[in-house]
């Protein structure tokens, strides 16, 4: 892979221009042009103008992949965990705006979505950094608790991250654990299902 393509890291000091692009997890094509074409220009890189391309995860786990080497061999790319709907792209540019806060390069693995879960070990542990006001904190709750969690990973032990599409972020799907964005009556409808011992999704508003 030439490294002409190959972007470079996040400068320390202030960008005076951060470019976030919107791309489905699939458009590897179209990325790549975009890589050749109006990043490659002298204003772009002479101003060090900072480009990233912002993707959610794709259903298929074969394009999700492909997607993990494009990260790697380019740099460029900002993987969002959730799936890649049409009306989820919202939650894209909310992504966009929140990245240019954010000091480093990456966020810490985190759960995004409905719900999660965590063992005792450590909840006591964010009680305990809680109450030493040692806590980093960040404007996004889910972020905030991915740092937690990686803090206990690097100085207490190693922590086993698992994650089954059943924790829907995007709706429901047949066999939940979590359903996401649901009305009144199709939570009620949910209860009434899951009462009776079946995990079904209720499609109505």
């Amino acid at each position: 892979m030439s490294e002409t393509w190959k972007s470079s890291a996040l400068p320390k000091h202030a960008v005076r221009l951060f470019i976030g692009v919107l791309a489905a997890s699939n458009h590897f094509a179209e990325r790549m042009a975009v890589r050749k074409m109006w990043i490659q220009a002298a204003a772009i890189k002479s101003l060090g103008v900072v480009v990233r391309f912002f993707v959610a995860l794709n259903p298929r786990k074969e394009i999700n992949v492909v997607l993990r080497k494009e990260v790697a061999n380019f740099g460029d790319i900002v993987i969002l965990p959730f799936i890649d709907r049409h009306e989820l792209v919202v939650l894209k540019t909310m992504a966009i705006c929140e990245f240019g806060e954010w000091p480093e390069e990456s966020y810490p693995p985190y759960a995004n979505g409905p719900a999660y879960i965590i063992s005792r070990d450590i909840v006591t542990f964010i009680i305990s950094q809680h109450k030493g006001r040692r806590l980093r904190l960040f404007k996004m709750e889910d972020v905030s608790l991915g740092m937690w969690v990686e803090r206990f990973n690097n100085t207490v032990a190693a922590v086993q991250y698992s994650h089954n599409w059943k924790f829907c972020q995007y709706g429901c799907m047949e066999g939940y654990f979590t359903a996401h964005y649901q009305s009144p009556r199709q939570m009620v409808c949910l209860w009434d299902k899951l009462s009776r011992g079946r995990a079904r999704c209720c499609n109505f508003r």
